[in-house]
C-alpha cells in the first residue's frame, strides 16, 4: 500500500482544514487507514482511524467532535476534516495503513505540515 498525504497549511485558531491521503497499491479493503501526528519534540501520536471495508471510525479523545475521518472508495482517498483547530493541533500529520490482522501500522505516507496560529 502506498500513501500520499496532502492538504496541510497555515491557519488561524478556530479555522478548518481538510487533509487528504491518496491510497494505491494492493487491495486494501482489509486495512485500517489512520492519521497520526507528530509535534516538535514529541512522539508520533494516533489521531483517528477508519476501517476501509465497513467505515467504522476511532478517534483520539482530544479530537473527538472536532475531527472527522472518512474515505471515498471511488477516489481511493482518506480524508481528515479538522474543525475548530487550536495551536495544540500544530504538527506534521501522517497517514498510515495496517492490515486488519497486523498490530502495527507498516505503511506510511510523507507528512504534511499543519500550523495553527493563535
Amino acid at each position: 500500500v502506498q500513501l500520499q498525504a496532502s492538504g496541510g497549511g497555515l491557519v488561524q485558531a478556530g479555522d478548518s482544514l481538510r487533509l487528504s491521503c491518496a491510497v494505491s497499491g494492493r487491495a486494501f479493503s482489509n486495512y485500517f487507514m489512520a492519521w497520526f501526528r507528530q509535534a516538535p519534540g514529541k512522539e508520533r501520536e494516533f489521531v483517528a482511524s477508519i476501517r476501509w471495508s465497513i467505515g467504522s471510525t476511532y478517534y483520539e479523545e482530544s479530537v473527538k467532535g472536532r475531527f472527522t475521518i472518512s474515505r471515498d472508495s471511488a477516489k481511493n482517498t482518506v480524508y481528515l476534516q479538522m474543525n475548530r483547530l487550536t495551536p495544540e493541533d500544530t504538527a506534521v500529520y501522517y497517514c498510515g495503513a495496517r492490515h486488519i490482522t497486523a498490530t502495527k501500522y507498516a505503511s506510511w505516507g510523507q507528512g504534511t505540515q499543519v500550523t495553527v496560529s493563535s
